[in-house]
């Protein structure tokens, strides 16, 4: 992977046999003039063969005349938090936020500082497996934790969940240059205390914080990937209010190799093509896998 900045915007490019640019915080931030970043990303200097981007989520129409396929967000619309609680989240998620209350968990909006980022540390270090797949932080080094977890802060909030003064749970807050979306880039508890439901009221602050803030949706990356089928993390964003809004992305070649790779649909990910009960059967086969191995390994340490 390379990055490179141009226009001011970090561009990430990915690939070998062809090269993919887009955002660095593609579905964070946005391109509201492509067709002046695309002549900039051709004389870069860079081999950038296919660019891609979307439009905002409450930008459903599209809006500029490239080759486009259909992308969407996981996204709360909000007008007061009250509305929210009260009328578009059913009575067991509105129990589920206030149970951490309750059980002596306390939710402040938390400023980046290396205290904080020694608590995520923590937290991701807790267990190699979320969900049943392998969790991307697992093992990685305190000052790695820091540099990564210290990207986009002029446009950012951290908000912690905490239970006896220690951090159990937190959400990263990033807002896009217009203020019209903010999206949960980091939102991980402990599993440890999964019964004082931390994650449930970290996204009720979210949501307050959107509200008071006139941002008009809180978006929690897709609400379905590919073929896949609805999960446990899928059922969650339901039952908080999230709901799919589906939103133009698109794939501008800019070499020859580009136009190739985009017309035999090479963007795709493998995984895409194969059936969905044949992906589900693999998931399953991983997750018995991944539950088989952290106990063997837990019972042996």
């Amino acid at each position: 992977m390379a990055m490179i900045k141009v226009q001011g915007k970090n561009i990430r490019i990915e690939g070998r046999l062809y090269r993919t640019a887009r955002l660095d915080a593609d579905k964070y931030y946005f391109v509201d003039d492509p067709e002046s970043l695309i002549q900039a990303l051709r004389t870069s200097g860079e081999r950038i063969d296919l660019f891609t981007f979307m439009q905002r989520v409450q930008e459903k129409e599209p809006k500029y005349p490239y080759p486009m396929e259909w992308d969407n967000f996981a996204a709360i619309p909000i007008t007061t938090f009250d509305e929210w609680w009260m009328k578009q989240i059913g009575f067991k998620a509105r129990n589920k936020a206030k149970q951490a209350e309750k059980k002596g968990v306390a939710i402040r909006e938390v400023p980046f500082g290396e205290e904080l980022a020694r608590g995520i540390w923590e937290v991701y270090n807790e267990t190699p497996i979320r969900q049943g797949r392998r969790f991307y932080h697992y093992g990685k080094s305190p000052e790695q934790v820091y540099r990564e977890s210290a990207t986009y802060l002029e446009t950012s909030q951290f908000i912690g969940a905490y239970f006896e003064d220690k951090l159990i749970g937190f959400i990263k807050i990033v807002w896009d240059e217009t203020s019209s979306q903010a999206g949960l880039m980091n939102i991980v508890s402990l599993i440890k205390h999964r019964d004082k439901a931390p994650t449930n009221a970290l996204v009720a602050a979210a949501v307050n914080f959107c509200a008071s803030r006139k941002i008009p949706y809180l978006v929690y990356s897709n609400f379905a990937y590919g073929k896949k089928q609805t999960d446990s993390l899928s059922d969650f964003k339901e039952r908080n209010a999230f709901v799919r809004i589906d939103v133009p992305r698109y794939y501008v070649p800019l070499t020859t190799i580009g136009a190739a790779a985009l017309r035999m649909k090479l963007h795709h990910k493998l995984v895409d093509r194969v059936p969905e009960s044949w992906i589900a059967k693999l998931r399953e086969l991983r997750e018995a896998w991944y539950a088989r191995r952290y106990q063997t390994a837990r019972e042996s340490s």
